[in-house]
């Protein structure tokens, strides 16, 4: 077993009511890479020290507790300035990290396709571009050199790796460009298929990829359909779209998409926005809210800040209220007027939640009646296997059947409607 990094959790309060669930979820975050908190440091301040973020008398408090415990890093739970980053290397000459930098850090481990390993690649050099003197400390005691202006060697390395990461910046986004233009093709024809598009959202771990599972379960019954679920910060990074068809033929697309959290890197948004494309152009968003969380009130407004961020906050939306077998509150899986309670890794309110599913998305169907020549068997086998066929009459003409269809197939099939009866 490979022995987890200890690290050091730093918190400055200045007010903020949420400063406790803050901290908490940032001992989360380090777990999620597969760290050790071996303590936490916090201060009361009105305002952040513009030098260190936190007092010069702390930073003494913070080497100390280093030794006593034995941590390798710091993990301060707020964003550093590059100066900032840049003091506290110089005080403490140890790696430093800040909430952007460990989310970065999960997403970069856990990321597995060319796709999202760039988009995390990307994400990083752009927060490490304006802070390379404060992560590179040590290049700038490395001396007096006589070179260009008088520069010392640190300064010039520095440089040369500004330009070295500009230029591979540039290099991704064009690449990410390109792949974003694909997305978007095959995006298009989903959507000629007008099959409505749901998209799973929310706070990192409320259950998404759970809930999908339960639906493949229920409707495909195929195990390598399911995604990827584990019971971890970020266990999703690749959007998982799958087509669920129910019993009466109805289909839709589920998207599984990344989760969200807290103070999410602008930057890794942006990198991401092809994988968050399945949620901006999705019929209807599952919000799924883990309720067993002390804090879900506050991860729902994370999400919904984020959907706003992204400018998918006027989809429709159904509130999933997930693990409701965890706490003690006596309510069912059931639907009421704040949203859908179930507990999806028991199956529990699935059906309740494809029947509200079902509501909100399959307005454009039809009730008809079509005659199917003979010598049309195929448009038979068709309608058989995409629309709800409630009865069939075989005679003279061809076949005569009763059904439920997708308004496009009406419409493609619109010569054969029996009008007379």
């Amino acid at each position: 077993m490979i022995d987890k990094q200890r690290v050091l959790l730093i918190g400055v309060n200045t007010g903020q009511i949420d400063f406790e669930e803050a901290m908490e979820e940032l001992k989360n975050l380090a777990t999620a890479c597969e760290m050790e908190a071996a303590g936490r440091v916090d201060q009361n301040l009105r305002v952040p020290n513009p030098t260190y973020y936190i007092g010069s008398g702390k930073v003494e408090e913070v080497r100390d507790m280093m030794d006593s415990t034995g941590a390798e890093i710091i993990i301060f739970n707020n964003e550093l300035s590059p100066s900032q980053l840049r003091n506290l290397n110089r005080q403490l000459n140890t790696e430093i990290m800040d909430r952007t930098a460990l989310i970065l850090e999960i997403f970069a481990r856990r990321a597995k396709t060319r796709e999202a390993k760039m988009q995390v690649e990307a994400a990083q050099l752009k927060y490490m571009l304006p802070r390379l003197a404060g992560l590179n400390g040590s290049l700038g005691r490395q001396g007096g050199g006589s070179g260009l202006n008088n520069r010392g060697a640190g300064e010039k390395k520095i440089e040369l790796d500004r330009r070295k990461i500009e230029q591979k910046i540039t290099e991704l986004d064009k690449e990410l460009n390109h792949i974003s233009s694909e997305h978007q093709t095959q995006s298009k024809r989903r959507a000629a298929t007008d099959l409505p598009r749901v998209a799973l959202v929310g706070y990192t771990n409320a259950g998404k990829s759970t809930v999908m599972n339960a639906l493949i379960e229920r409707y495909q019954k195929r195990e390598e359909k399911k995604v990827f679920e584990k019971d971890m910060l970020f266990a999703t990074l690749e959007t998982s779209v799958r087509s669920i068809q129910l019993e009466d033929k109805k289909t839709f697309l589920l998207s599984d998409t990344v989760g969200f959290v807290s103070h999410l890197p602008h930057d890794l948004v942006k990198a991401f926005r092809s994988t968050l494309q399945e949620i901006i152009e999705a019929d209807l968003l599952l919000h799924i809210v883990d309720i067993s969380n002390p804090h879900y009130r506050e991860q729902t407004q994370v999400t919904i800040d984020t959907l706003k961020q992204i400018g998918a906050e006027y989809i429709p939306a159904i509130y999933v209220y997930n693990k409701v077998d965890l706490i003690d509150s006596g309510i069912l899986p059931e639907i009421q007027t704040e949203g859908l309670f179930i507990a999806a890794k028991k199956n529990q309110g699935i059906d309740e939640l494809i029947s509200l599913i079902s509501q909100k998305v399959f307005i454009k169907y039809v009730v008809c009646e079509m005659l199917i020549p003979y010598d049309k068997g195929d448009i038979v086998a068709y309608l058989n296997e995409n629309a709800a066929v409630k009865s069939t009459i075989y005679q003279n003409e061809g076949a005569l059947l009763t059904l439920e269809c997708r308004e496009a197939d009406y419409k493609r099939y619109e010569q054969f409607l029996e009008t007379d009866r």
